[in-house]
């Protein structure tokens, strides 16, 4: 499995897990173009807007948690469709929302669809993909959100022409992409990791010849090293030291980023562009973080993980901390540093899909994504939410130099903890000790924490 050609099923397999993130980026969107129009007609306050705004982001936090564990207790496969008709059926249902508290509940619930979906899709793609594409595929997720983003965007702004009741056809657009990812998963087969890690080895091996041919056998499956852990006691064991690297750069990661993109505008208006750039911001960082998620697709296999994500976090920190110490810059130099920042950046995001799945074996690698992606949630809604404090009390300067450490702290546990797994199969990587590969070495660093 580790070395097999790259197959259709393994193509179709990383378009259909990457609809998990579309509709993450997508529901997170669309929302702030609705809530033009459910403002007023619902009459909401301040903090029911900042809820609302923030329910599926909530939601989220909470369900990439459950769906790890729920992955890792009863499969990949039975899971990969249930979150998304759970989607489809609560989009539906926003559309006769008739209170800002029902709509809360239900963007809340969609929220822990799709972060149960991070888990669930990541593990059964890791566990099928070759080693020589594992990286690519698994960081070529995140470029998906991005896309969900700008496709919610532009879906937004055409049913504000539909008239008063245009939010509602917003929020149930939803339906229609999910429904076809829903109908394209549908037959996915079991990952045979999970089959074998539960000591069912025949339907393993059904799978393993469904996939790569009727030559394939059980005994092409390397069993994994069982380190004797489990989801409770994760933190103790010697997995603990590679949970607190995960979650930390994690959340390094995505608090500037998060905070940035949700503020994008007002952030560049307080910068002082001139000519009306401020007002293309969400737009134009939109397009620049999407370009950095593949440049860095394409050098994850060059580079290795280790060396991209610690010069993502250096040079990107780097663009932050010179917009912190020249806030007046002229408009060009502003522009081109808030590019290098989104573009640079993109090594950590796409390495957010590739490390978690990578450094845990089968039987929690659900339950670690699930907890990593919680945990750097806290991180993104804390950030985001104390950016307009720190901008008042800071001004500009001091925002992006505090935007700037936390990416450097990023730089710093990387030095100390990241490891190198680009070369090794799957049970290597996720092994505490790993007896082979080129890699070796530092793929156990983690655990020394």
């Amino acid at each position: 499995m580790d070395d097999a050609p790259l197959s259709g099923f393994h193509k179709k397999l990383a378009l259909y897990s990457s609809g998990g993130p579309f509709l993450d980026g997508y529901v997170l969107s669309i929302i702030g173009v609705a809530m033009v129009q459910i403002t007023p007609q619902l009459d909401l306050s301040d903090s029911a807007q900042g809820l609302i705004g923030a329910s599926a982001l909530i939601g989220i936090f909470l369900g990439a948690f459950v769906g790890g564990w729920l992955t890792d207790k009863f499969g990949r496969q039975l899971l990969y469709t249930i979150d998304l008709i759970a989607i489809i059926v609560c989009s539906v249902a926003q559309f006769w929302a008739a209170d800002p508290v029902w709509l809360f509940i239900l963007r809340l619930l969609i929220g822990m669809a799709v972060g149960a979906d991070y888990p669930i899709a990541t593990s059964l793609l890791a566990e099928f993909t070759p080693r020589r594409y594992r990286g690519p595929l698994l960081g070529g997720l995140v470029v998906m959100w991005f896309v969900g983003a700008a496709t919610a965007y532009v879906v937004g702004e055409i049913l504000l022409s539909v008239g008063h009741d245009g939010w509602r056809w917003m929020l149930a657009s939803a339906t229609l992409p999910a429904t076809i990812i829903v109908l394209l998963r549908h037959g996915t087969p079991e990952s045979p990791r999970w089959l074998a890690n539960k000591g069912r080895t025949d339907e393993a091996e059904a799978v393993l010849k469904q996939v790569y041919g009727p030559d394939a056998t059980i005994v092409d499956l390397t069993a994994e090293e069982h380190e004797n852990v489990d989801v409770k006691a994760i933190m103790r064991s010697g997995y603990g030291g590679r949970m607190l690297y995960i979650s930390v750069f994690w959340t390094c990661s995505v608090v500037p980023l998060f905070a940035i993109y949700a503020f994008g505008p007002k952030i560049l208006d307080a910068l002082q562009l001139e000519g009306g750039l401020a007002n293309i911001g969400e737009a134009l960082i939109t397009v620049m973080f999407l370009l950095g998620c593949v440049i860095a697709l394409l050098g994850v296999n060059r580079m290795g993980r280790r060396t991209l994500v610690i010069h993502s976090f250096v040079w990107s920190g780097l663009a932050l901390l010179l917009l912190g110490i020249f806030p007046h810059a002229p408009s060009g130099v502003i522009m081109t540093l808030f590019a290098l920042y989104a573009i640079i950046i993109g090594g950590t995001q796409i390495l957010q899909w590739i490390y978690p799945n990578e450094l845990f074996p089968t039987e929690v690698r659900g339950s670690a994504v699930g907890l990593a992606s919680s945990v750097s949630r806290i991180g993104a809604a804390v950030g985001t939410y104390l950016v307009p404090l720190a901008l008042t009390s800071w001004g500009i300067g001091g925002t992006m130099i505090a935007a700037a450490a936390i990416s450097l702290v990023g730089a710093l546990v990387s030095v100390l903890w990241a490891p190198e797994t680009r070369d090794l199969a799957l049970h290597e990587a996720a092994a505490l000790h790993p007896r082979t590969g080129g890699t070796a070495e530092t793929a156990g660093r983690p655990a020394s924490v």
